[in-house]
């Protein structure tokens, strides 16, 4: 399968840099280059690609605002030089599926394309230690009992619950399949449902939302 992707920087020298590394591989197509947020989200709803390469700070509209305006139209991988919290933590409530620095090699950007066009969550490994020590700190986990009888608050059913728990543990769509022994397209099916019913854009805030709710035996 290729992976369509929508370039999103204000830069053209970077944006051109970016096409160039893209290019360059057999399963990823650059189908539109876009310089700015407005444009990102015009272009994005028209051609719908796979995934969205989005820089943060952008004229007319930031990155952030049109991740969150793209939420369900398709996954937004965060590309950005700024390593700041409030950029993270931003991007990741507006349904970021990933967040990545520019300073990321070659390899690890067209891996990092495959990974959330396969639906799972991908952050930069520095900021994933920051992100685990402040959500530590803000939202320590509820020790909830299990909630077979009276039915889960979010209506999952036990086999949705389980998903979420695999989600909160970091595992992709494969792991998850391997684990709960069933198909990777059934695998994919869950976690669409998962996040729609707890009202969610991506898996890394479902991850998030089972560190915030749930006890790590349910």
């Amino acid at each position: 399968m290729t992976v369509k992707v929508l370039v999103a920087d204000d830069h053209a020298a970077v944006r051109a840099g970016i096409v160039l590394i893209l290019d360059g591989v057999d399963d990823i197509e650059v189908v539109g280059e876009a310089g700015d947020g407005e444009q990102a989200v015009v272009m994005a709803r028209r051609l719908r690609p796979d995934v969205v390469l989005m820089d943060v700070r952008m004229p007319r509209l930031d990155g952030i605002s049109a991740t969150r305006e793209l939420a369900g139209v398709c996954d937004v991988l965060i590309l950005t030089t700024f390593d700041i919290d409030e950029y993270v933590f931003g991007a990741l409530r507006a349904g970021a599926a990933g967040f990545l620095l520019k300073n990321t090699d070659a390899e690890a950007l067209v891996e990092a394309v495959r990974v959330v066009a396969r639906g799972d969550g991908l952050i930069s490994p520095g900021v994933t230690r920051r992100l685990i020590a402040a959500f530590a700190e803000q939202a320590p986990l509820r020790r909830e009992a299990p909630a077979e009888s009276a039915g889960d608050p979010a209506g999952l059913t036990p086999r949705e619950r389980e998903v979420l728990a695999c989600i909160g543990r970091g595992l992709s769509n494969a792991e998850i399949a391997r684990e709960l022994d069933m198909a990777e397209a059934t695998t994919k099916t869950h976690v669409s449902r998962v996040l729609n019913k707890l009202g969610l854009r991506s898996r890394v805030q479902a991850a998030i939302h089972y560190a915030d709710h749930y006890s790590e035996g349910t």
